[in-house]
């Protein structure tokens, strides 16, 4: 499971970027791109993080990063949206990806968490 976290939270990120190379090069849509960017292609540097963290706390901490990023990232999706810079459903299978990868990290966490506390 990791690894295939690994690759999908990097697939995930160049979605994000093909995404900011399609968008229009209005101020609008540069500014709230940019943040797009910055926060989707985050998720996977810090799940690295995460993979390679030196405890179970590091781990919970860094998995706690991943999924502010992905919030963080379908905000600006919601904008995208709202603001009629994209359609709905041009950002829907991205948002749907978007609310699984927060679901998988949270599971993670919380089930990493209980673990902990049995120890």
């Amino acid at each position: 499971m990791p690894e295939d976290l690994r690759d999908r939270t990097k697939q995930y990120a160049l979605r994000i970027i093909k995404l900011f190379g399609a968008l229009p090069k209005t101020v609008e849509g540069q500014v709230i791109g940019k943040q797009l960017l910055r926060s989707g292609t985050a998720v996977g540097a810090n799940y690295r993080e995460a993979y390679r963290a030196r405890s179970d706390a590091e781990f919970i901490a860094k998995l706690g990063i991943c999924v502010q990023e992905l919030e963080e990232t379908m905000y600006w999706l919601e904008l995208l949206s709202e603001a009629d810079i994209f359609t709905k459903k041009r950002l829907a299978d991205l948002t749907d990806e978007t609310n699984q990868l927060i679901a998988i990290l949270t599971t993670i966490s919380k089930n990493k968490k209980k673990g902990m506390t049995k120890n």
